[in-house]
């Protein structure tokens, strides 16, 4: 009896061996991918291997700057120093851009160009909303919610106050805006959407357990909220309407920003130091020189 397999056999190895290996690219490629990390401070937006950047020297994949961005005006660059949030939308092929001095934009990636502007007094942060609009967080100084339409560029079609306004999610399932100020998490509704003068109507607002609320993120695939603020890290359970400290996270203090990566569930954290944290697994990137202000994963 011979031991040799046949030529049938042989084939159909050889094609599992084949897909196997094609299986295994994907999973390296898409590991690659997930390692993708949006960092902002300073006047500087780059994005980094997360995963690279642990182990060695930090290389900047793509970068942007207001300072070299085309069709900006010397007053608009000026705008776009002391970044403080970098939001990757469309599959990450844009970043939403806001910084302290004012300057709001949508970017496209890579070419850098600025598809829409705004200048919002103290802007710490903005969402993408239905119907190709844009919502920005006017915080100290500005203390209100600021609505735009892409297509109308800088000129502001509502706006409503809340005091020290720091951070805006999109709920697209709950079909709602969920915004961060000092001392409240409030919900909004959608009003007039498919008029030229829509706004927001407030439906409810939550005390937060600790003043001075910060950095507002969905955690990906539940119905939770991440919220920093002065002195701990909550999660709000958007359908019970309660917060609980952040399993892992709770006593911290003074984050600017806190991160879930939807496929891995690791957590990036900054504190605006030279030193950037992760969770879940435990890890550091040491920056040198740059202080992010905000860490968003971007997911293509």
């Amino acid at each position: 009896m011979s031991l040799q397999p046949s030529a049938g056999n042989r084939a159909a190895f050889r094609l599992a061996f084949v897909l196997v290996l094609a299986m295994l690219s994907v999973l390296i490629a898409a590991d690659a991918r997930a390692q993708a990390l949006l960092l902002c401070g300073g006047n500087e937006l780059f994005l980094i291997d997360a995963a690279s950047a642990e182990k060695a020297e930090i290389a900047k994949l793509w970068s942007w700057s207001g300072d070299d961005a085309e069709g900006l005006s010397d007053e608009e660059r000026r705008g776009f120093n002391h970044l403080d949030e970098c939001k990757p939308v469309a599959g990450g092929r844009k970043v939403l851009v806001s910084a302290s001095n004012g300057g709001c934009a949508l970017v496209e990636r890579p070419s850098g160009r600025v598809l829409w502007r705004a200048h919002v007094t103290n802007a710490h942060s903005l969402e993408l909303l239905p119907g190709e609009r844009v919502v920005v967080a006017s915080s100290l100084g500005g203390d209100h919610l600021v609505l735009f339409d892409l297509a109308r560029s800088s000129v502001p079609l509502w706006r409503t106050p809340l005091h020290s306004a720091h951070g805006v999610v999109w709920d697209e399932s709950r079909r709602c805006l969920w915004a961060l100020g000092f001392a409240e998490l409030r919900c909004y509704e959608l009003h007039d959407w498919e008029t030229d003068k829509p706004s927001l109507a407030l439906k409810a607002s939550y005390p937060l357990p600790s003043a001075d609320g910060h950095d507002l993120r969905a955690v990906p695939d539940s119905r939770d909220l991440i919220v920093t603020s002065e002195t701990s890290v909550q999660l709000f359970d958007r359908d019970k309407a309660s917060f609980r400290p952040h399993p892992l996270l709770g006593e911290s203090a003074n984050l600017k920003s806190v991160d879930i990566h939807p496929a891995t569930k690791r957590i990036a954290v900054s504190d605006w130091g030279v030193v950037l944290h992760f969770r879940s697994p435990d890890g550091q990137i040491q920056l040198k020189t740059s202080r992010p202000y905000k860490a968003r994963w971007l997911i293509e």
